[in-house]
């Protein structure tokens, strides 16, 4: 019998269960049975969220086997079955996602914590000691904020714009936890970048991180394409000097796809590892 808390997975499916606006979760197959019949365009669940980064890693390894030592030595939490148990909300993922964008890691917590600070209930004077700590807004209560305020927790202009156009669309459900939870990767991806202040690579990440999507691969991230240049042993270093400005300066767009290729169904494990790289002795690989 499968654990209690194992439910089917499937790389090409969100894994991560979706909490939605009343407090309730869904997830990408609800049940077994329904399991059999989902959107014709997310696949039936192949393995279960116990079993999905065992059957990932031995898939990497079997395309190549020096990753069984990269493996053993950095083994991904994001993907295991007590990641796969954790809850994500999206509205806050993407949100928090727009506020860090283009500022230090400090900043971007300092910004969401006067973001989330906003919507607080202060009305009844100081906060006792004990009382739970602020909660995320809801989207309807950020779509209906104005823009001056929003600025006031220190976003720009844009980005205030950005995250009251995101909180409208999960307002009036054209955004929702049950369609990122059913839709199909490329579903995600166009749904997702169409929202203003989305691009491809935070959608990407979004997908990696947040949905646990296990098929996401990134040819825009400088540190993958790096990774991967250090993982086929060339001189990144040289390749650094040289490359200049240049956006494919250690691999082509297309030499990434390639090489990354034979790792589908689980690239997002595969990218994973290639940003760990560099914390690798590759030389020492056997």
């Amino acid at each position: 019998a499968s654990p209690p808390h194992s439910r089917p997975a499937e790389p090409h499916a969100t894994n991560a269960p979706i909490k939605t606006e009343d407090g309730s979760r869904v997830t990408a197959y609800p049940g077994l049975e329904a399991a059999s019949a989902p959107n014709e365009l997310l696949p039936p669940p192949t393995t279960t969220t116990e079993d999905l980064l065992a059957r990932a890693e031995a898939h990497l390894i079997s395309v190549d086997p020096r990753f069984k030592g990269v493996i053993e030595k950095h083994p991904c939490r994001i993907f295991s079955p007590e990641g796969l148990q954790e809850e994500v909300d999206p509205f806050k993922s993407l949100v928090s996602g727009i506020i860090a964008q283009q500022v230090s890691g400090a900043a971007a917590k300092s910004i969401q914590a006067r973001f989330i600070a906003l919507f607080s209930d202060t009305s009844s004077g100081s906060t006792p000691s004990d009382a739970p700590p602020p909660t995320f807004p809801s989207p309807a209560a950020v779509a209906a904020a104005d823009i001056p305020r929003l600025r006031s927790a220190g976003l720009s202009q844009r980005k205030a714009e950005y995250v009251q156009g995101v909180a409208g669309q999960f307002a009036r459900g054209e955004l929702s936890a049950a369609a990122l939870a059913r839709a199909s990767d490329e579903e995600v991806l166009t749904m997702l970048t169409a929202v203003r202040g989305l691009g491809r690579w935070s959608v990407e990440m979004f997908m990696c991180f947040a949905l646990k999507r296990c098929d996401v691969f990134s040819t825009g991230d400088l540190g993958v394409q790096r990774g991967m240049a250090a993982w086929l042993g060339r001189d990144v270093s040289k390749l650094k000097a040289k490359g200049g400005t240049n956006k494919w300066k250690y691999l082509s767009e297309r030499e990434m796809l390639e090489h990354s290729a034979p790792y589908a169904p689980f690239r997002s494990l595969f990218m994973w590892y290639m940003w760990r790289v560099e914390d690798v002795d590759i030389s020492a690989l056997q």
